[in-house]
């Protein structure tokens, strides 16, 4: 029983990823602006539109933001936030 606990420990740390849809962060410039991504919003999330709101906000990663997931609350000026629905579509684009 005392491994089982550990075991299982490392089989949830996968899930405290700050990307979910199984990609990794992507690259971008610096900066994040999320001023014209609006636009995204009503939206399916899909990882090639993630790739274009990253280029066009300049940032340097981005955070995709699943229902009913805790996200930190600290502030990256260097991070895009995606934030969608259980229908994988967006509700919110910011910068953080």
């Amino acid at each position: 029983m005392r491994i089982i606990a550990p075991l299982l420990a490392l089989t949830l740390l996968p899930a405290c990823a700050t990307t979910s849809m199984g990609e990794p962060p992507l690259a971008g410039g610096g900066t994040c602006s999320a001023e014209g991504l609006q636009s995204a919003v009503g939206k399916r999330a899909t990882a090639a539109l993630g790739a274009e709101l990253l280029a066009q906000s300049g940032a340097r990663t981005l955070r995709w933001g699943p229902p009913r997931s805790a996200m930190t609350m600290d502030y990256r000026e260097d991070r895009l936030n995606v934030s969608y629905d259980d229908d994988m579509v967006i509700e919110r684009v910011n910068c953080g």
